[in-house]
């Protein structure tokens, strides 16, 4: 399992707007952009993805823009996860006919650390990387004299 491009960039935006949820203040594409460096096209995509996903919702008008869909800590990891990778999100079926016993093993044992990959991803949610953040932005602020 590899963190691609587009699904860390999702949750980069998941952060931001993350951060303004309980405001209930909506971020705009340009926003979100800025604040997370993302290409704004990119980033169009990729909102439009989650919006579809049901992670995000869009506010239309002036002061329109995107919002979480729920909580941030009701969103896991997984869930961008799925969302973004849609069908490579799904742990993999184990093949009914290995043609060897070799085979057999080989799919237990990614079977296995696919299982455990969800289920850290499932584990953490968008409040904990956010909290997670806060503390790591803290002792990097700390002086040492």
């Amino acid at each position: 399992m590899e963190l691609s491009n587009k699904t860390e960039y999702a949750v980069l935006s998941l952060i931001a707007l993350a951060a303004c949820y309980s405001s209930g203040e909506s971020l705009q594409i340009r926003e979100i952009a800025a604040r997370q460096n993302i290409p704004n096209r990119y980033l169009e995509e990729l909102l439009a993805t989650l919006r579809r996903g049901g992670l995000i919702k869009s506010i239309r008008g002036v002061k329109g823009g995107y919002v979480l869909a729920r909580e941030p800590r009701k969103i896991t990891l997984l869930d961008a996860f799925r969302c973004m990778e849609q069908g490579d999100a799904d742990v993999p079926k184990k093949n009914s006919t290995p043609s060897s016993v070799e085979t057999e093993v080989i799919q237990e044992v990614w079977q296995e650390g696919c299982d455990a990959a969800y289920s850290v991803l499932q584990k953490y949610t968008i409040h904990d990387i956010c909290e997670q953040r806060a503390k790591q932005r803290q002792m990097e602020s700390m002086y040492y004299i």
